[in-house]
């Protein structure tokens, strides 16, 4: 696992989407997973604007995202297609039909999550999969004591969960308390995963993904077990690392052996 503390939330943004762009200017049909909320916005920009400055395209990629709410409709402002069309995808050169959100409206659930799982599978499997990461360790919607197994699948979000995102309802809204999601085993399969974190707010979340036990009570910390996994964020999110000056080391030892 690769830990990269930067001291701003820009500065880390910046880094994970050239990242992002580093990779498809490499393989220009490349296969992304997306993730919604707070912790992606900034990196989206930052890919907006290199896609305007043509310095990269998304015309061949594709893309599958996370999770989405049940009971949404696409145009619903808190629906996780609305967005991601206001947040990325209207503004750079993608084929929307290489967008792929997991959505279900004829109540068919298991056969739509068991759709999505194949539709990844007969993409090649998702190549970089950008994550954000629940305050109480979250990955997707696989909400704690998630399977570490698990496959894309409906599951009931924890009343944390529905606290957190309950700022983005009005009050006279319904606020969904059931998503689809990609599950644990799903993300795994990723070859590699970009796991971004801002906020002293994440901080703990942080702290367990990278150095507690792998637990299902924090699902982020199966991400250890994976080959190819780096965690971007800011100061505040590290704050409660117990390695944090050794993280800042290797990153200036990696960064060394790159100029050689």
């Amino acid at each position: 696992m690769r830990v990269v503390i930067l001291p701003s939330e820009l500065e880390v943004s910046d880094f994970a989407a050239k990242l992002i762009c580093e990779f498809i200017s490499h393989k220009e049909n490349a296969v992304l997973g997306l993730a919604t909320g707070s912790s992606t916005v900034l990196t989206y920009k930052v890919l907006i604007e290199q896609c305007k400055k043509e310095q990269i395209s998304f015309k061949k990629v594709s893309t599958f995202n996370l999770d989405e709410y049940i009971g949404l409709e696409p145009n619903h402002t808190q629906s996780y297609r609305h967005y991601m069309d206001s947040e990325l995808f209207n503004h750079i050169d993608i084929n929307k039909k290489n967008t792929h959100i997991p959505e279900c409206f004829n109540n068919e659930f298991a056969l739509s999550c068991n759709n999505y799982e194949s539709m990844i599978n007969n993409h090649g499997g998702i190549d970089i999969q950008v994550l954000g990461i629940g305050t109480n360790g979250h990955i997707g919607f696989n909400e704690p004591t998630s399977s570490l197994n698990s496959r894309t699948r409906v599951k009931t979000l924890s009343e944390n969960t529905i606290k957190n995102n309950s700022r983005f309802f009005d009050k006279t809204e319904i606020q969904p308390k059931l998503a689809i999601t990609m599950g644990i085993g799903t993300i795994m399969e990723a070859k590699q995963i970009i796991l971004l974190g801002l906020g002293k707010h994440k901080s703990k979340a942080i702290a367990d993904t990278i150095e507690g036990p792998i637990t299902s009570f924090c699902p982020g910390s199966i991400l250890q077990q994976h080959s190819d996994v780096v965690v971007v964020i800011d100061e505040h999110a590290a704050s409660e690392l117990k390695l944090y000056d050794y993280y800042i080391h290797t990153e200036n030892m990696h960064q060394w052996k790159i100029s050689f």
